[in-house]
């Protein structure tokens, strides 16, 4: 749930701004009911998929095992090409449209990734690199390092670097909500 929270509430944030105020300009129909049902569809699914082996673990073996299907880590970029391309391809049946086909894979990413950096904060380290590197790295170093155990540049490129990576991913999905229908648009004070 917590994976499934935050990407609600973090990632889609623009999302969720949108439909709350066109709700109430009255504004949405029966196809933006299809669109949205089927955006926070894919981005949920999206920010779930690193654990899909959970489901048959805990059915087949009684065990919460998730990292891996067969050989290859869930919790890996090479997993998430999976998610990217099973959206874009989704988004190409609904939509018939190649860019907000590849709109939706890349939101499907953001919600991938989102589930990675959760995992990465919790776990401390996840085999992003498979397989071109094979033990686990966590973007999160500077989290157990106090300011006194290593010099100030580094404590504050590393501060740096793992804020980059949480911007990245919600401005992922900023731009694919933008050209799916959502954005924020500035309206000058008179």
């Amino acid at each position: 749930m917590f994976h499934l929270s935050f990407f609600i509430f973090c990632i889609s944030l623009v999302g969720i701004f949108a439909i709350v105020g066109s709700g109430f300009r009255k504004e949405i129909g029966l196809k933006d009911v299809k669109h949205l049902s089927l955006l926070f569809f894919v981005g949920s699914v999206g920010s779930l998929f690193p654990d899909v082996p959970a489901v048959w673990n805990y059915i087949l073996n009684g065990s919460m095992q998730h990292t891996r299907i067969w050989m290859i880590p869930t919790h890996s970029l090479l997993f998430g090409i999976v998610a990217f391309v099973l959206a874009m391809m989704l988004g190409y049946l609904v939509y018939r449209d190649s860019s907000k086909a590849m709109s939706l894979g890349i939101f499907a990413e953001a919600a991938f990734l989102s589930h990675l950096l959760l995992d990465d904060i919790a776990e401390g380290g996840l085999t992003y690199l498979y397989p071109v590197y094979n033990e686990p790295m966590s973007i999160f170093v500077f989290m157990n390092v106090r300011l006194s155990g290593v010099d100030f540049f580094y404590y504050n490129f590393a501060c740096f670097v793992s804020v980059f990576f949480i911007f990245a991913v919600m401005f992922m999905a900023l731009l694919a909500l933008k050209d799916l229908g959502f954005g924020f648009r500035y309206e000058p004070i008179e």
